[in-house]
């Protein structure tokens, strides 16, 4: 998996962080640039971290499952996506939260990362470098949570709901993508 399949997974993973960062900041000015930087810190951490779980996981019986590793990427990614564009239209827009309260915080940064671990699992079957898909899906959380925010706080015509059903479409996209790779070598 090459540098731009591994910044288009982050990408597509962070449209959650991105999404809940909009709704948490929409007209929001009193958002301070602590609370961004805290807000957009602890949502790269998880997304960084929840993914090696499901690494570890999927590492124990990679073996097993040799033969059908790509099927399964292809699986996973578009389950994920697939879920994220359901929930973009279940969820309703207009959801108030508190993200000043770290429980709050700690929570929908826990919540936004689950889709992570599951993608985890798909990293143990690829030919990747752990340690650089990581700190990439970190820091692109990061820095999309915080421009999350910052859109938030300035524009209100921008739509959570929108930004789920991109990153939904772009994890399917590369599912879909390692499928084809694997099928028609």
């Amino acid at each position: 998996m090459n540098i731009i399949e591994i910044i288009l997974i982050a990408l597509g993973l962070a449209m959650d962080c991105f999404a809940v960062s909009i709704t948490c900041s929409l007209g929001k000015n009193n958002i301070s640039r602590p609370l961004a930087i805290k807000i957009a810190f602890f949502f790269g951490l998880f997304q960084a971290l929840m993914p090696v779980a499901g690494w570890l996981l999927g590492l124990s019986f990679k073996d097993m499952i040799s033969g059908a590793d790509h099927w399964i990427a292809f699986g996973l990614l578009s389950a994920i996506g697939i879920k994220m564009i359901v929930e973009a239209f279940k969820a309703g827009e207009n959801k108030e939260l508190n993200i000043r309260k770290t429980m709050v915080l700690l929570s929908l940064s826990v919540a936004t990362s689950i889709d992570a671990m599951v993608i985890g699992i798909s990293f143990a079957l690829l030919k990747l470098n752990i340690l650089l898909t990581l700190g990439t899906i970190g820091i692109v959380t990061f820095l999309v949570s915080l421009a999350g925010i910052y859109i938030g706080k300035k524009f209100t015509f921008i739509s959570a709901k929108k930004a789920e059903i991109v990153g939904g479409l772009v994890l399917i996209g590369i599912g879909t993508k390692i499928l084809i790779e694997h099928l028609n070598p």
